[in-house]
C-alpha cells in the first residue's frame, strides 16, 4: 500500500483554538490526502467525534471552556472512544505535562513549534498501529466470543465456567459424503462456505453463540457466555431459519437436506490451547445434542422430551416414541413442526 492511500483512509479531528494553527495544520495533512474536521474547544470536540468519527486527534492543551487534558480524560472514559489515539500538541512540554498526557491515555506529545515531517511521520505510525490493533480484535473475534476476548486481554490464563442451562445445536449436512464425491473439490468448498456463511449470518441475528464447524457439521450454543432466559426459543427459532436456508440453497446442490438435533442442559466452557486456541464446551448435554442429530431424520429437527416440554406451548412438535441412542439407551423424541399459530409465541429475539 502506498503513502497516498494509505492516508485517504484517515479521519484526523485537529482541537485547536489558534486559527493560524488549524490552517497550517490542516493544509499539512489534506496534502497528504487525510480527512480533516476541526474542533476549537474540548465541548465542540466531544460533539464532533460523535459525528466524524475520527480515527486520530491532534490535541492542544491549552484550549478555552475546556482544556486538552480534560477532553482527553472524557474521550478516555467513554467506552466506545477509550481506544482512539490522541496525539498532544502542545507548547507545555514540561516534564511533568508530559507525564500527565501520558497518564490519561495519549499515545504521544508533539511540542510546539512543530516540524511537519515529524509530525507526519508520528500520526502515520499512530494510524498504523491503530489499524493493526483494530484488525487483531476483529480476527480475535472471530475465533472468541467478545466476553472471553475481552477477559484474555486483560488476564491472560485458563478460562473454564459452568453454566446450568444451555442450549446446544449439531447441524449436519445430509448425505455429504456422496456429495462430496460428485462435486469437485472447489465446488465443494464453495458450497460449504456459502451455507456455513449463511449460518453465521442467522447465528448473529439470533444472538446465539457459534461454538465450530467440524467438517459439514456446525455447532451453536445458547446463553453463554452470557445467560440468556429466552435461549431455548432463539436456539428453535434458528434452527427453523437454518433449515429455511438449507431449503434455498438445494437447488445448487441437488437437494441439500439438514439433519439437527437439540438439548439443553448443564455444561462446561472453556478456552483451550496455547496455539490456535479455541472456545469450546463439554459435558452430556453435548454428547447428547450430538448424538440426537447422528440418530435424526434429513431435513428434521430433532429434540428431547426435555426441550420439547419447554417449548410445546408455542411450538408444534411430533413424537417418533422412544428411539434407541448410542450411549445413552431408549430416548423419548420429538420432531419439531413449527410455531403453533394459535398459541402465544415468545416475542422475536432482538
Amino acid at each position: 500500500m502506498n503513502t497516498a492511500s494509505a492516508a485517504a483512509e484517515g479521519r484526523i479531528l485537529i482541537v485547536e483554538d489558534a486559527p493560524a494553527n488549524i490552517q497550517s495544520l490542516a493544509a499539512i495533512l489534506r496534502e497528504q490526502g487525510y480527512q480533516i474536521c476541526v474542533a476549537t474547544n474540548g465541548r465542540q470536540a466531544l460533539h464532533v467525534i460523535e459525528t466524524m468519527r475520527p480515527d486520530l486527534v491532534l490535541m492542544d492543551v491549552m484550549m478555552p471552556e475546556m482544556d486538552g487534558y480534560e477532553t482527553c480524560r472524557q474521550i478516555k472514559a467513554s467506552s466506545a472512544w477509550s481506544g482512539l489515539p490522541i496525539i498532544f500538541l502542545t507548547a507545555r512540554t514540561q516534564t511533568a505535562d508530559i507525564v500527565r498526557g501520558f497518564e490519561l491515555g495519549a499515545v504521544d506529545y508533539v511540542a510546539k513549534p512543530f516540524n511537519a515531517c515529524e509530525l507526519l511521520a508520528r500520526v502515520r505510525m499512530h494510524l498504523t498501529i491503530d489499524r493493526l490493533n483494530k484488525e487483531n480484535a476483529r480476527l480475535l473475534l472471530n475465533v472468541l466470543p467478545e466476553p472471553i476476548a475481552e477477559r484474555l486481554k486483560k488476564k491472560p490464563g485458563i478460562i473454564a465456567e459452568r453454566f446450568d442451562d444451555v442450549s446446544v445445536l449439531f447441524a449436519d449436512i445430509a448425505g455429504f459424503t456422496p456429495l462430496s464425491a460428485r462435486l469437485a473439490p472447489g465446488d465443494l468448498i464453495g458450497l460449504l462456505n456459502r451455507v456455513f456463511s449463511r449460518f453465521d449470518e442467522l447465528v448473529d441475528q439470533h444472538g446465539l453463540e457459534k461454538i465450530k464447524t467440524i467438517g459439514d457439521a456446525y455447532m451453536v450454543a445458547g446463553s453463554l457466555p452470557r445467560s440468556q432466559p429466552d435461549h431455548l426459543e432463539r436456539m428453535v427459532r434458528l434452527a427453523l431459519a437454518m433449515q429455511a436456508a438449507a431449503g434455498a440453497m438445494s437447488a445448487e446442490s441437488s437437494g441439500l437436506q439438514l439433519r439437527m438435533g437439540l438439548h439443553a442442559g448443564s455444561v462446561v466452557a472453556g478456552v483451550i490451547g496455547i496455539r490456535k486456541f479455541s472456545y469450546d464446551i463439554w459435558g452430556d448435554t453435548v454428547n447428547t445434542a450430538s448424538r440426537l442429530e447422528s440418530h435424526g431424520v434429513a431435513g428434521r429437527i430433532q429434540i428431547t422430551d426435555a426441550v420439547f416440554n419447554r417449548i410445546r406451548h408455542w411450538c408444534r412438535c411430533e413424537p417418533r416414541g422412544a428411539i434407541e441412542v448410542k450411549g445413552k439407551g431408549p430416548l423419548n423424541l420429538y420432531l419439531i413442526v413449527g410455531p403453533d399459530a394459535a398459541a402465544a409465541e415468545p416475542a422475536v429475539p432482538s
